[in-house]
Formats: C-alpha cells, sequence, structure tokens
C-alpha cells in the first residue's frame, strides 16, 4: 500500500466538474459555488485543491488579473483565473450543471 495522501480527491474532483461547466473562474468565485453544491468546505481547502490541480495538471492557471478596489487588506487584490487542465476527467455532473444555469441568471 501506498503511504501518504491519496494522488486523488473528491474535493479535487468536484472543483474540476464546477470548472467544467463554469470554463473559467477564480477561486473566491468556485468556493462560493462549491458551498452551494456539495457539504462545507473551507476556504482554504479549495485554495489547496486548486494549487494541488496546477500540480497535478487538472487544472491550468488561465491568467492573473490585478484588481484595485478599497479592501481591508489594501488597494489591490490578484485573482488567479483558472481553467481545466490536459490530465482533468470531468464526468459531466447534471447538478452542478443545473446549479449554475440558475446562477448565471
Amino acid at each position: 500500500m501506498v503511504r501518504g495522501r491519496p494522488v486523488r480527491s473528491q474535493i479535487r474532483q468536484n472543483v474540476v466538474e464546477i470548472l467544467y461547466y463554469l470554463e473559467k473562474g477564480y477561486g473566491y468565485q468556485i468556493a462560493k459555488i462549491y458551498n452551494e453544491i456539495f457539504p462545507m468546505v473551507t476556504q482554504r481547502s479549495i485554495y489547496y485543491h486548486l494549487r494541488k490541480g496546477v500540480l497535478t495538471r487538472e487544472i491550468q492557471v488561465h491568467k492573473i488579473e490585478e484588481e484595485k478596489g478599497d479592501f481591508s487588506w489594501g488597494s489591490t487584490v490578484e485573482k488567479k483565473y483558472y481553467t481545466l487542465g490536459n490530465s482533468a476527467l470531468p464526468k459531466g455532473e447534471n447538478r452542478i450543471k443545473d446549479f449554475l444555469k440558475k446562477w448565471k441568471k
């Protein structure tokens, strides 16, 4: 038996499913959608799985934008937009598709 964390993760697979229908999205947006559809997980966990997904090539960074505003931590924020990577294997869950149809309206 292989030691350590398994390479596959249900949370990361759910994030891949969300990106499959969303096409591109940033971390906070993906976390909000995730918590509406699936059992609650922390934002930290979503960001971990986004970073891990980049390493496993299931997810790739599409672009990085800097947005200006009046935030509690300063005047700018960096948004990383993610898309599906080459190793992603989305299954096409209908509940995500239905939720995102309603959400986009």
